[in-house]
């Protein structure tokens, strides 16, 4: 097995070339929904594929990123990306408390590694030394996303960003207590 390394990715390194290699592809059978206030598994099939415009967009937001502090982290594997996710340095909630999980990524050949997880450790322990108490996920409602956030021992948010909401409504909004 290769070994996998993880790292700090920095603004300059933010390019379309990074992604070259990246595939995010999902295949998407159930998603949860909240009706009358229940979360319901429901039948909803589409599959994921992102092309150039979505990676042109991610690099454009990930440089965003790291421009305003906050932090991007890539796995390699043999110097190939084959995950990522970043953390948003700016303070939200009535408490200010939440930092925001923006993005984690798996490319598709290397899910069920244990890299998202490995991921997500890192992220936690940089919004703790940044001061959150909280990581804030607006995450995929597929039965799939949120089977691996719930592993992790994320829950519904307490308080629910409304304008990351607004952005993608049928996302869940979770949260992850850092202490």
């Amino acid at each position: 097995m290769k070994t996998i390394n993880y790292k700090k990715i920095t603004k300059d390194e933010v390019e379309l070339s990074l992604f070259s290699n990246f595939n995010r592809y999902q295949e998407v059978n159930k998603c949860w929904r909240k009706e009358n206030g229940e979360w319901v598994l429901k039948e909803i099939s589409f599959t994921e594929q992102w092309g150039l415009d979505q990676y042109k967009d991610l690099v454009k937001y990930l440089k965003n990123t790291i421009e305003t502090n906050g932090r991007v982290f890539g796995a390699f594997k043999n110097d190939v990306l084959v995950g990522f996710a970043s953390l948003e340095n700016k303070f939200f909630g009535s408490k200010n408390e939440y930092l925001q999980l923006s993005s984690i990524h798996t490319s598709y050949e290397n899910r069920g590694q244990g890299i998202g997880k490995q991921l997500f450790i890192l992220v936690c322990e940089n919004a703790e030394q940044m001061g959150a108490k909280k990581l804030y996920i607006s995450a995929h409602s597929s039965e799939a996303t949120q089977s691996f956030y719930k592993s992790l021992g994320c829950v519904e948010a307490v308080e629910y960003n409304e304008s990351l909401v607004a952005k993608e409504p049928y996302d869940c909004q979770l949260e992850y207590s850092l202490y």
